[in-house]
């Protein structure tokens, strides 16, 4: 293992941000706030809960239990946020937690236990359950964002865009990168 696993992972997690936030620009604002029924969460809900999780989980990550006992989940779960600023402050808030703990941790790191309810990890393995939390949240936010949106436009490939993207990929020599280079380098007008 090598800092390479932390750099290639803090893209993934950047990766997905950036489908939430394109996905919040396609929404009517109202709409951040809809539910499909009672049992539903909107994307302002989801939003709350991804804060206060990266809040709790990642706030002292190597020192203290990453579930805090300031932290009100099940408050995560009350569909009281008003606005779009506020949708947008907390979804920035956790994410500038979580990141900036990912971007200052070390390879020696990943080996170190933390707790979660008292349950040890070690850091890579606190680092991939998140992996499989936050995109999963994620995902319900941009199929929740494609129901409402009046036109939406697709995050990934296009229906129909199969081969046309494909032969774009085949007509350039092999090279290593990030899959994600090409959609978080890019300025913000030129991603498709």
């Amino acid at each position: 293992m090598n800092t390479n696993y932390l750099e290639s992972i803090t893209k993934q997690f950047e990766y997905y941000k950036m489908l939430g936030e394109k996905t919040f620009a396609q929404v009517p604002d109202e709409k951040l706030f809809w539910q499909y029924n009672e049992n539903s969460n909107s994307i302002a809900t989801i939003v709350k809960h991804l804060w206060g999780n990266m809040l709790s989980r990642w706030t002292d990550f190597l020192t203290a239990d990453g579930e805090k006992e300031w932290r009100n989940r099940d408050d995560e779960f009350e569909n009281d946020i008003s606005t779009k600023d506020e949708l947008l402050q907390k979804w920035n808030d956790g994410w500038k937690v979580f990141l900036d703990t990912m971007k200052s941790l070390k390879e020696e790191d990943l080996g170190k236990i933390i707790y979660i309810r008292n349950q040890g990890h070690t850091v890579l393995e606190a680092i991939n359950r998140q992996l499989a939390h936050y995109p999963y949240h994620i995902g319900q936010i941009v199929f929740i964002g494609k129901m409402c949106a009046e036109k939406w436009a697709s995050l990934s490939i296009p229906k129909g865009n199969s081969k046309v993207f494909n032969d774009d990929k085949f007509s350039k020599p092999k090279h290593k990168a990030h899959f994600t280079d090409e959609f978080l380098n890019k300025p913000k007008d030129e991603q498709k």
